[in-house]
């Protein structure tokens, strides 16, 4: 790819961020600086699921919490937690997943437990697994999506583990 290409590519996936974020995170440029087509991808998908998505932000925010906290993401565990709570996760619900355990709402304790029960068994459920969910509510839409999520989510984990991607400001709280 041209130099300019990939510049401009980058450019654009900033200033997707800014539309989406209301700021560049410091996770985009440094997935942009080093192949644009990742930043895109990444910004694109989540954005994908995150508006047409079945779950609510809450439980969106709440997967994907548990998925950083699970890959020990310096970075997206501290987004995650901001943005959980901006989007109607309870703060005791997000130190809870923090800390490894689960929230005391019923329907996020079910989701983070399927997120973790995927993530363990790298998505090889069995029959009884995907039985045991389905009687909690929790069908093959739900976990095709919570499968999304950690898709996405471990492209920003894995690149945020490799680059140790600053925290950005308004995720310090």
């Amino acid at each position: 790819m041209a130099t300019t290409t990939a510049t401009n590519h980058a450019e654009q996936v900033h200033e997707a961020a800014e539309e989406t974020f209301g700021f560049v995170p410091n996770l985009i440029p440094e997935m942009t600086k080093e192949n644009p087509a990742v930043g895109d991808a990444y910004l694109k998908a989540q954005t994908l699921i995150e508006e047409n998505g079945i779950l609510s932000s809450a439980e969106q925010q709440a997967v994907l919490l548990a998925i950083s906290t699970y890959n020990d993401c310096h970075y997206c565990t501290k987004a995650h937690a901001v943005a959980g709570q901006q989007a109607g996760l309870d703060a005791d619900a997000a130190e809870s997943l923090l800390a490894g355990g689960l929230p005391e709402n019923e329907r996020l304790k079910r989701l983070v437990q399927a997120t973790r029960r995927i993530l363990g068994k790298r998505g090889w459920l069995s029959d009884a697994d995907e039985a045991e969910f389905g009687d909690l509510g929790l069908g093959r839409p739900e976990l095709y999506e919570i499968i999304g999520l950690i898709g996405v989510k471990t492209m920003s984990n894995y690149i945020n583990h490799i680059a140790k991607t600053d925290v950005d400001e308004p995720f310090q709280q």
